[in-house]
């Protein structure tokens, strides 16, 4: 049971697949490298979130927007364009100098397009200071 669980923990998802890492940098340097494995992780990982993504509309009926966020959605500019290539009958287009520009908040999607394309600072640190402070002022948990 121990060995399964390190397995499904540790070993598996991009670093399962690529046998290079979990770090998807990493994977896309060596899919870029010619690395097959690395390659077919890579292309794992874009139909799992494609089909989330296609999931998740045909759940809500249209969506207005799609949100980047986090570390590989807020800091790779390749994620969101090969995301996007094939989930255009959705309506989200990419605008490449948007979506190599700058970092934080942005509009990568053109003038226009029928679905906003958003690039999302996590901001992680103010989530954990709001629950601190609720924890100091109440004494209770906010989970």
């Amino acid at each position: 049971a121990g060995e399964i669980e390190e397995a499904l923990e540790s070993g598996s998802g991009l670093l399962g697949l690529s046998g290079v890492s979990a770090d998807l940098r990493l994977v896309i340097g060596a899919a870029d490298a010619g690395d097959a494995q690395a390659g077919l992780a890579y292309a794992v990982y874009l139909h799992r979130l494609r089909a989330g993504v296609a999931a998740m509309t045909a759940a809500m009926e249209g969506v207005d927007g799609v949100v980047f966020t986090g570390g590989a959605g807020e800091n790779s500019s390749r994620l969101r364009r090969d995301a996007c290539r094939r989930l255009t009958f959705l309506g989200l287009d990419i605008d490449d100098d948007l979506n190599e520009a700058a970092s934080g908040d942005r509009l990568v999607s053109p003038a226009g397009a029928s679905t906003s394309v958003v690039v999302v600072a996590a901001r992680e640190d103010l989530e954990i200071a709001r629950q601190v402070r609720q924890v100091l002022r109440d004494g209770s948990c906010p989970h």
